[in-house]
């Protein structure tokens, strides 16, 4: 269950991303939101398999089972990239936008979400 907590912080935060992103954009908060956070959503979870076999593939197997996912590097930005990446990759497949500016803000923020609480454990340990 305590291997679970990093992955629903990194869900919330990607939802509640979208959510102001909605809320910024004059939009239904939750009429759409499924829609827009669907891509996001299938990124990080991609991500954090990505990031397991990367732990596993350096340590042996027994590496996914000590795997850490508050760590900085490489879990945090291994998740981080395959959140923007793969968010960005979807919406673009499922006709949704992807403005410039879009995926600069989605990049900094993602990055604040995913990153920040992950720098802010290892700055406080």
């Amino acid at each position: 269950m305590k291997k679970l907590v990093p992955f629903v912080v990194d869900a919330v935060l990607v939802i509640v991303f979208c959510a102001i992103g909605r809320r910024s954009h004059d939009e239904a908060v939750l009429a759409g939101m499924l829609r827009t956070v669907w891509p996001f959503v299938t990124g990080l979870v991609l991500g954090w398999v990505i990031a397991v076999a990367v732990a596993s593939g350096r340590e042996g197997i027994s590496a996914a089972k000590r795997f850490d996912g508050r760590v900085l590097w490489p879990t945090g930005v291994i998740v981080w990239l395959s959140t923007l990446i793969g968010g960005m990759l979807l919406r673009v497949v499922s006709g949704q936008g992807t403005a410039v500016s879009f995926v600069i803000v989605a990049a900094t923020v993602l990055a604040l979400f995913l990153l920040g609480w992950r720098a802010a454990i290892k700055a406080l340990g």
